[in-house]
């Protein structure tokens, strides 16, 4: 019998194999900086030319995975808001959700601060969790679900003392996200 497949695997591994510069966020590092839930999709951050678009869709074969065309991929690649699309494995129903970098100075910050765990067996580059709960706050600013909420007290309650209050705080203050953060705090029992 053939092992389940995993997102790690399906999605994760051939980007490492492929050199290209990733970092996961969203629910996987949510469980990872803190307890474990259900989640069918992988986030993940590129930063890619436009001109890496053929490698990036050669990774996944088509008939086993839905991948846009080469051409979607380099102009989503190539916005400066930061591009997006899915790859989703065609028997699982498994799901990658692609955010290309684009010149969002957070997503520069982050990438630059990686954190490798071992997940699997596999080197895995999580985003640093401080952009984990960034990103879960500006979620929960747009689309109001307190799911985000939860992860990122989760988080604290397991890796609080991981997180750089300073640099977290700077943020929350640069993205305006303070009453998002005040938030979040309560239902962490900080505030």
């Amino acid at each position: 019998m053939a092992p389940t497949p995993s997102l790690i695997g399906l999605f994760v591994v051939p980007l490492e194999r492929a050199g290209i510069e990733y970092m996961v966020t969203g629910g996987l590092a949510a469980i990872v900086y803190g307890h474990p839930r259900l989640t069918l999709d992988v986030d993940l951050v590129l930063r890619m030319p436009s001109t890496s678009a053929s490698t990036f869709t050669a990774l996944w074969p088509a008939g086993e995975f839905y991948v846009p065309p080469v051409e979607v991929v380099a102009e989503e690649c190539a916005r400066p808001g930061a591009g997006h699309c899915n790859v989703i494995h065609s028997t699982t129903m498994l799901r990658a959700d692609v955010y290309f970098a684009g010149d969002d100075a957070l997503a520069a910050w982050a990438l630059g601060r990686r954190v490798v765990r071992e997940v699997q067996g596999a080197a895995v580059r999580f985003a640093p969790i401080e952009y984990v709960i960034l990103s879960k706050l500006r979620y929960f600013r747009d689309g109001g679900s307190d799911r985000h909420l939860r992860d990122i007290a989760r988080m604290l309650e397991v890796s609080g003392p991981e997180v750089d209050r300073t640099t977290l705080e700077g943020w929350v203050e640069r993205l305006t996200l303070e009453r998002e953060w005040q938030l979040a705090r309560k239902v962490d029992g900080e505030a």
